[in-house]
This record gives structure tokens, sequence and C-alpha cells, in this order.
């Protein structure tokens, strides 16, 4: 995430809870994008330090598990700069300008100036922050998917002109050999199979017979990898697309919630402050006074009911809204009460890191030297693919 203001409750049910369900399945990375906030505001930074720091005690908040996850921040790990900048040689400028994302964003930031390299080349330094972590998975919503997409031609085009290994056949042979007999001849019927007969799911089979090979190492995983699909190395992995499903959480005025149309209630608001938010909620303007009836779907409240509600409150809110059985003041404040609850333990989580900033930089330390280990390891791979390994 970008560290570009406060975060909200948007961010919470758009994102983050999806991340606090995945760490307990995955291995997963988290990082704060400071430089890719650069984009955007690179005249005016002073914004980002604080909302980095901001950003990270929130995602605590939330539940997110350092003993589960690695948080980092993205300019601690210099090789997603480097690998961005080897990757841009190869990558047609027609691919950047392609992205959907790219003309909406010139089109809703026509305020700032957009016309930079950093702005046109933000899907390549993405599909950096992916790659150099040979990502399986990255979860995103369906407008994001153009840009996975992307990074997979990008990585499919890097090994096609570096994924050459002198002798890599030979090495790749002697790589099944370690597969044992049974797994080594399914390997190579199911190799033949997808090369000769095109069966994808052949592949597929391939390849999750190659995850659960314990006797493999890494570098022999990638060349067993290539040879499925070929006869070159897979040094960067193409990731696929997971698709998150996400509770659409509007703002206070039914606008796509965001601190700069100011309609945002912050992921760790006082009790206070949600309660004067919710209560001035805009209504269903047929409302005017308190015996008109109404219709909920006119209604921004009532998108407020979809996320927080059960069924009974929710059914109790149409009738009470459709005859004036209800006001609105009454009708909000199940909203209020089942925000106050969900962020309750937020503020507990919170406080600890507030009492002690130095916790939340010990973590994102740790973090910064997991994630830049892992970069390091893919970076050599790449640099020597490029002729770039000499002393």
């Amino acid at each position: 995430m970008r560290p570009t203001g406060a975060m909200h409750l948007g961010h919470y049910h758009g994102a983050l809870k999806n991340w606090i369900k995945m760490q307990s399945e995955l291995p997963c990375l988290f990082f704060v994008a400071d430089w890719h906030a650069l984009t955007t505001h690179y005249d005016d930074p002073s914004i980002i330090e604080r909302s980095t720091w901001d950003m990270l005690v929130d995602w605590l908040a939330a539940g997110i598990d350092p003993s589960q996850s690695t948080l980092f921040i993205q300019s601690k790990v210099p090789e997603h700069a480097e690998l961005h900048l080897l990757l841009s040689m190869a990558t047609p400028l027609g691919w950047l300008e392609r992205v959907p994302t790219y003309k909406d964003q010139i089109d809703n930031l026509s305020n700032r100036d957009l016309a930079t390299y950093g702005f046109l080349g933000y899907p390549l330094l993405q599909a950096a922050d992916v790659l150099i972590y040979r990502a399986s998975q990255v979860p995103v919503g369906e407008d994001q998917v153009p840009h996975i997409e992307m990074m997979r031609e990008i990585a499919r085009r890097f090994n096609h002109l570096y994924g050459k290994e002198k002798g890599f056949e030979e090495k790749a042979q002697e790589a099944v050999k370690k597969l044992g007999s049974k797994r080594a001849k399914l390997y190579n019927e199911l190799r033949t199979e997808y090369q000769q007969d095109g069966k994808d799911d052949a592949l597929e089979q391939a390849k999750a017979m190659l995850d659960d090979a314990q006797s493999l190492s890494m570098i022999d995983r990638e060349r067993l990898f290539g040879y499925l699909e070929g006869s070159r190395k897979l040094i960067l992995v193409e990731p696929q697309a997971r698709l998150t499903a996400a509770s659409r959480l509007p703002g206070l005025d039914g606008r796509k919630m965001s601190k700069s149309y100011g309609n945002a209630i912050a992921l760790r608001e006082d009790k206070d402050v949600v309660t004067k938010k919710v209560r001035t909620m805009p209504t269903d303007p047929a409302r005017v006074r308190r015996t008109d009836v109404g219709d909920p779907a006119k209604c921004p409240v009532w998108q407020f009911h979809e996320v927080y509600s059960d069924t009974a409150t929710k059914e109790w809110v149409v009738k009470g809204c459709k005859s004036a059985g209800i006001g609105c003041i009454e009708c909000k404040q199940p909203v209020i009460d089942a925000i106050v609850k969900e962020q309750e333990p937020m503020h507990e989580r919170a406080q600890q890191y507030l009492d002690d900033p130095s916790l939340v930089r010990a973590i994102v330390a740790d973090g910064n030297d997991v994630a830049r280990k892992l970069a390091q390891e893919t970076m050599r791979d790449v640099r020597e693919a490029m002729g770039l390994a000499y002393a």
C-alpha cells in the first residue's frame, strides 16, 4: 500500500481483511510502497514518512501478525530499484502506455503534473516488487488484473531473453533423477504430454509435483520448471492474480471512501468522532420529516448496513424506513455500534505500539532483513543471466 494519507475503513474492508486471512494460509510479504507514493506526490513528500509509520501501526492494529507475515518498507530493499532498472531495458514502451489505470489516473488526477517517467513506469516498478520475491500469488481486485498480466508478460519476456544456461539440458536431466524413479518417470511423461500435445493440465500436474518435491534444491526446482515449458531456466516466476472478495464500503456521502473527499472514517477513529460522523450522514432525500417514508436503496446509510448488519437488523431497517416506523437516527445506531465494536480491538492492539514506537521499528527492521535476503537471491540470478555477475 502507498503511504499517501491516513488509513480508513475502506482500506480495511477492501484489502486488509483479506491479508489477515491469507497470512494464516501462506507465507506473506506486505510492504509500504513509499517509492510508489512519489509517483503522484513527488512534489510534496512530507506526508510519506509520517504516513509510513502510521500505516504500519494500522496494519498491526487491524490484525496483521509479524510472527506470520513479513512487514517491510520498499525503499529499505534497494534491490527493487535495481530490478526495476534492469527490466526497463527490455520492456517495450507500448506495454506501459496500454495499462488501463495509466490513462484513468491521469484523467482523475488532472490537478497533478503526471507527465513523468516515474508515473509512466510505475507498473514496471510494481512488477519488480512482485517478481523479485518470485511470488506465486498477488491479492488484487478486478481493476488490478491487467497489472498482474503485464507482470507475467515481463517475466516471460525476461526468461525468453536471458534464461539460457550453459549445459542446461544436461543439468535438468540430472535434476530429474533426484526426484526418484517413480516421480522422474511421471515428470517425463507429463513434460511430453504438455510439449507434444499441449495439455495444460499436464503442466499444472507436473508443477504441483515439483512444489511437493522436498529433495530438490531451489535451483534444481527452477531448472525443472523451465525444462517443463521448453529448454530454458525460469529465472523470474510468473505470478497469478488472487482475486479477493472485498466488501465495498462507501464513504459517508455514498461516494468512494477517501480522505481527500472528507467522507472517511479512520481505521482508529475516536468513538465520539465515529458517532458524530455517522449521525450526520446524509440519508434518503425524501425523508425530510420523521413521518416521511423512505427507501433504503437511496440512502448511503443502507450501504453500511449491507456490510455491518445481520439479516434481522437489515429487515428491521427496510421495514422501519419504508413505513416511517423508525427515524434516521435510530437507523444509524446499529451501524455506529458495529463500527465501534469492530474498532475496539484495533485500539487495544495499537496502544502498545503508540506507547513504544521502537516496537514497530524493530518489527520492520526484521522484515527488511528477511525481504532483502530473498531479493538478493533473485538478483544474483538476474545479474548472472544478464552477464552482470563479474567482479
